[in-house]
């Protein structure tokens, strides 16, 4: 009989070779080339992100509180971090889509390898060193947006595009991300509020906890210096060249970008 075993190394290629445009940019993944679970989804990410470069970071995300978490490492080129009330300047011929949202980052100040016991929420969270405001930038490797299963999306990093890395605050124990107001703004204008939060996945630190004994263990765990991104908290915006994007969390911190 023939050998019909996934292949994550083949699947990764074709992601690899149309971000580098070697390529043209498929609709989805080649039938037999598509992930059918989200560990198979995992496989090809890691092979991507690996061949990719450095990694800086992960995003983490989750359909609500009780759903199971899904996570995309990030690597170095894809992560900006601002200097306090400085915009990040990115040009819209790096991206096929550019889908933007507000979310917050957990900046890692010590290492949480891969351990046989589970790491504690309070474990997790002593671990970090800053809470900042951030955008994330959407993008695909794909030809079209979102027309594709959730298994070949997880795999081509979860529709990662950027993350920018703004302002925040070094006082973590005092951040209530529920009670946490955010305003995206579009070229100025209001165009998402939210008075208290508006992350689907409730409360962030059941992510980090789910990342540091589960999601992150097959790249050999979180870092020292990597940023954690939770998740929008105003769902995806698609915005044109020549757009400011600003990702404002009073009272704590914003991200601001420019795409050129």
């Amino acid at each position: 009989m023939p050998d019909t075993a996934f292949d994550p190394q083949a699947c990764a290629a074709v992601l690899t070779m149309a971000r580098q445009g070697r390529t043209p940019r498929p609709l989805d993944l080649p039938a037999g080339l598509r992930p059918s679970d989200a560990a198979e989804a995992y496989a090809v990410q890691d092979i991507v992100v690996r061949e990719r470069g450095t990694m800086a970071g992960w995003k983490v995300g989750a359909a609500s509180p009780h759903a199971l978490p899904a996570r995309a490492a990030l690597t170095r080129d894809s992560v900006f971090v601002a200097q306090e009330g400085v915009a990040v300047h990115l040009p819209a011929a790096g991206f096929a889509v550019m889908g933007v949202e507000a979310e917050l980052v957990y900046e890692l100040g010590a290492d949480l390898p891969s351990r046989a016991t589970p790491y504690s929420a309070a474990e997790v969270l002593a671990a970090v060193v800053s809470v900042r405001a951030a955008i994330e930038v959407c993008d695909t490797r794909f030809a079209a947006w979102a027309q594709q299963g959730e298994w070949s999306r997880l795999a081509d990093q979860a529709c990662h595009g950027a993350l920018i890395v703004g302002a925040g605050t070094e006082d973590v124990a005092a951040v209530r991300p529920l009670a946490q107001g955010v305003r995206l703004l579009i070229n100025g204008s209001v165009a998402v509020q939210h008075a208290a939060w508006g992350n689907s996945a409730g409360d962030p630190l059941p992510l980090l906890q789910w990342l540091a004994n589960d999601g992150a263990r097959s790249l050999g765990g979180l870092r020292a210096g990597q940023w954690v991104t939770t998740g929008s908290c105003t769902g995806t915006v698609l915005v044109a060249p020549g757009t400011v994007v600003v990702a404002d969390f009073p009272s704590l911190g914003r991200a601001e970008l420019h795409i050129a």
